[in-house]
This record gives C-alpha cells, sequence and structure tokens, in this order.
C-alpha cells in the first residue's frame, strides 16, 4: 500500500449500529492496520527489508496489528508460558514476574542466576540482590514501553519492592484468587486489586495472562482503553455520541472486516482483529498522527520516541495452541512454513 499522504475530512460513518462522525484518522486506522499487517507477513515470509514503502513506518517503531505477534509477546508465549509443563501458580507468578519488568534481558538473568522460576523456588531476596548488582553496572532493568509505578513497600529500589510484591501475592492467597478467576474481566479486577498495577497495566496483565492453557476467556468479551487509545479515539473522531471508549473499540472491532475488505488486509491466518488489537491500534495511531498530522494534537506526547532498526533474522512464531494457529508457542517454528494457511 502507499503512505497516507492526504486527509480526506470528516464524515459521517456508521458502526456496529452507531453513527459517528469521525476525522481524516478514521481512514488512516485501517491503512495502518492493514500496513502494519503486511509488513509482519512480508516478514513472515522470509522477503528482505524494506518491508514498506512508508517514510514513518519505516523510521519508527510500532506494534504489531496482532499484540500477539509483538516481540516481547512471542518471547513470553515461547519461553515463560509454554516453554514446559507448570501448574497454574507457577504461570501467574511466571507471567508477572516477566510483566512487571517487561524486559527480555531481565528475565534472562535472573534465569541464568537462579533457574526458571517457580512458586516454589522464588525468593524476592535472592532475586533482589542478582538485580542489585546488574542495577549497579549500569544495566536497564526495566522496558520503556511502560511507565511502570513502584508499589512502594519500603524494600528500598523499586525492583526490590515489585519482587517482595509478588511474594505477598503468593503468601497472603491473592495469587490463587487470580489463578480462580471466573471471565476476563473478573481477572482484569483481581489484577487492579494489586497496589501499583493500574486500569492500563491490570488489563495489559490479564491479557497476557489470558494467552496461557489456565484461562480460556475469549479476547472479544472484555477490554479496557489505555492512554494512548484514548488519544487515539479522540484524533480518530470528532464525537463519539456519549458512548464510552470501550464501546467505540467494541465498535471498530465489530466493523473491521466492512473497512478492511478493500484495503487487502491479511489476518493472522484466519484469526479476526480482537478487542485488544483494535484497542493498541489506536494507540498506534496516535503515535503515526504525532508524524503525519501533528495538527491533530490533543495533548500527550509531540513526537515518536523509538526509532525503527531493521532486524531480518528469521521470526521464530509461536501462538496459543488453543488458538488453532499454524504456528503454536509449544512448538515455535521458524518461519516460513511452506504453506502455513494449509497447516
Amino acid at each position: 500500500m502507499e503512505p497516507v499522504k492526504e486527509l480526506r475530512g470528516a464524515r459521517t460513518v456508521v458502526l456496529d449500529g452507531h453513527s459517528f462522525e469521525v476525522t481524516e484518522l478514521f481512514s488512516v486506522y485501517w491503512y495502518l492496520a492493514t500496513e502494519r499487517q503486511a509488513i509482519f507477513h512480508r516478514r513472515a515470509r522470509g522477503l528482505p527489508a524494506p518491508w514498506t514503502t512508508d517514510p514513518i513506518l519505516r523510521c519508527h517503531r510500532f506494534t504489531n496489528a496482532y499484540r500477539a505477534s509483538d516481540r516481547v509477546s512471542q518471547y513470553l508465549l515461547q519461553r515463560v508460558i509454554y516453554d514446559a509443563d507448570y501448574d497454574a501458580h507457577d504461570v501467574v507468578l511466571r507471567v508477572l514476574l516477566f510483566k512487571v519488568f517487561n524486559r527480555i534481558e531481565t528475565w534472562e538473568h535472573l534465569v541464568s542466576a537462579f533457574g526458571e522460576p517457580t512458586a516454589a523456588s522464588f525468593d524476592p531476596t535472592l532475586y533482589a540482590e542478582a538485580l542489585d548488582r546488574r542495577f549497579a553496572a549500569d544495566e536497564r532493568l526495566y522496558s520503556a514501553a511502560y511507565i511502570m509505578p513502584s508499589p512502594r513497600l519500603g524494600h528500598g529500589r523499586k525492583h526490590s519492592d515489585h519482587l517482595h510484591l509478588l511474594r505477598r501475592l503468593l503468601d497472603d492467597g491473592s495469587l490463587a484468587q487470580i489463578a480462580n478467576a471466573t471471565s476476563l474481566a473478573h481477572l482484569y479486577e483481581l489484577l487492579l486489586g494489586v497496589p501499583s498495577f493500574g486500569r492500563f497495566l491490570a488489563f495489559q496483565y490479564a491479557v497476557d495472562l489470558n494467552y496461557s492453557e489456565v484461562f480460556d476467556f475469549g479476547e472479544m468479551d472484555f477490554v479496557v482503553a489505555g492512554p494512548g487509545a484514548l488519544r487515539g479515539i479522540e484524533k480518530c473522531f470528532v464525537s463519539t455520541g456519549g458512548l464510552e471508549a470501550e464501546d467505540v473499540i467494541r465498535a471498530m472491532a465489530h466493523a473491521a472486516d466492512e473497512f478492511l475488505v478493500d484495503l487487502g488486509f491479511q489476518d493472522l491466518w484466519g484469526r479476526p482483529l480482537q478487542l485488544i488489537d483494535c484497542q493498541n491500534l489506536f494507540c498506534e495511531v496516535d503515535k503515526y498522527a504525532r508524524v503525519s498530522h501533528p495538527h491533530l494534537s490533543f495533548g500527550g506526547p509531540s513526537r515518536i520516541k523509538q526509532t525503527y532498526r531493521v532486524n531480518e533474522d528469521p521470526l521464530t512464531l509461536g501462538y496459543p495452541p488453543k488458538w488453532s494457529l499454524p504456528y503454536t508457542a509449544n512448538a515455535p517454528t521458524t518461519a516460513p512454513l511452506e504453506n502455513p494457511a494449509m497447516v
């Protein structure tokens, strides 16, 4: 696809039975979904870079159209959740331990020092000492993707507080309650009650935990709009007709086929965009518009901080086995398969 260069003006559209007046960035939302997914498929087929002619996508880092295809999500699936058989408490602990730092290097440092983390072996004091040494060596412990607040439990550094927070969840039965959640919304509410997580992180962690076999909730069941998505919605819509942001995201997900069919959108081997993906795409539109349409600014960051660096290493892909996709996280495969659509 050609990059979007011109704005087409405000117009009225109908989404899921609701009438909306949208800005020109509404069309950018669907373009971005299509082109970002096309980049993913070109990489998965082993084609050489560059994978797009869009100058913004070539220069700046954007997430995939499907959240589960992102590098960190793929690592979580293949190396944290499905790399071995773990019981429910182990899985919940491992996912939360990985996600509070959200940095592959931090996880690998801990695994190298103590072996694979489990509920039985997890020792926050030893882990904190290992990360103290890494911190003293000027190594970054946290990803820049999320702002991770400290729970302020009185253990000195933020990473020590987070480790002791996880220990407390084990000891007071909170982790067991999380493992027994009965819906995606219930899982979110339980995580929201954990000190320092907040709405955005609680929902992101709920989605991460739901990748595992401990839970089997549909990704179309529940969504929470994060700050970036709220900004993206404000840029795409003149008015949402009084609907909550989550209802707008749901309407976009339900209408996706209608708006993507003429753009040549290639889905994830038969899996349509889910609520979490449509939520994330609003975040990405917010980012994209900082460069493409800087005059449509309603607060928030004014530039894209992260630049894109080409990595032509073959993609090793694996998704939750329950999704029945060609690539599964319990047996990840280096793309491309000979004919993944037929697997």
